[in-house]
């Protein structure tokens, strides 16, 4: 059990810590790849579809199946997929669209003279908020997946990364533009995604007493529903504000096949 905490604590700072590379990328290169990023996206949104649907969801109904009827258990399960999807869904409605962090930003924003507005310190630490309340679920999801499957753990973890790159953009745009220090932004950023790992932390210290088979199934089932949500309501659409709509279904077919291979090979 410790070696699986540390293994999956590890991929889940990994994952909380990629938007320091959405920040990273806002400083260090001079114009958005918008058809890598839209790319990318769909590649991820491809793989948590796939990795949610076809791998973590029967899963859920194994864990379950160890503990109830085989209609029991398909009902918890379907229970907790929706309820997965209305958790990320109530978090989604409770952040002020103007600084959601799936707002897109670009790095050519930055030199951008336009953009300076008294109110952008403000908007980039919303986003550093509302992405820091969104990763406490997704580390969450994180973990427990990797506690029970490692290889799992590490296809979801490095779906989330992806998926982070962009908000790190979010939160480092506005905030260089406010304060105009590439230090703090990048700060704010990578601080934003630790709440992956402490919403992990967090999660697991109040839910160990409950670690068995009917715990795990109810997670796996609701990480498919948060990964599903993730997949339609933020990347896919991101994916095609970035960049053109095919590019973003050829990454959205990679990644499914990508994740099926890799579940081919390795079970």
């Amino acid at each position: 059990m410790e070696g699986n905490f540390f293994f999956a604590l590890g991929l889940t700072i990994f994952a909380g810590l990629s938007t320091g590379v959405g920040s990273a990328l806002a400083f260090f290169t001079k114009k958005t790849n918008n058809r890598f990023l839209s790319a990318a996206l769909g590649f991820s949104a491809g793989v948590m579809i796939y990795v949610s649907l076809v791998e973590i969801f029967p899963k859920a109904h194994d864990s379950l199946q160890a503990a109830y009827s085989t209609n029991t258990a398909y009902l918890i399960m379907t229970l907790s997929f929706f309820g997965g999807i209305a958790l990320i869904a109530l978090i989604d409605k409770f952040v002020p669209k103007a600084e959601n962090p799936h707002e897109i930003r670009k790095v050519e924003e930055l030199t951008d003279k336009k953009l300076r507005d008294k109110n952008l310190l403000r908007m980039g630490m919303f986003s550093a908020l509302a992405i820091a309340i969104h990763n406490f679920p997704e580390g969450l999801a994180t973990f427990i997946a990797a506690m029970g499957d490692a290889r799992l753990g590490i296809s979801i973890a490095v779906a989330i990364a992806i998926h982070n790159i962009p908000e790190g953009i979010a939160v480092s745009v506005p905030i260089y533009y406010a304060t105009g220090s590439k230090k703090k932004a990048f700060c704010f950023s990578f601080l934003s995604g630790l709440a992956e790992p402490v919403g992990a932390l967090i999660g697991f210290f109040l839910l160990r007493a409950f670690i068995g088979d009917t715990l795990f199934g109810i997670v796996f089932a609701m990480v498919a529903g948060i990964m599903v949500y993730i997949s339609l309501d933020e990347l896919l659409p991101t994916a095609e504000k970035y960049g053109e709509h095919h590019i973003a279904i050829y990454g959205l077919i990679a990644g499914m096949i990508v994740m099926a291979a890799s579940l081919v090979l390795f079970m």
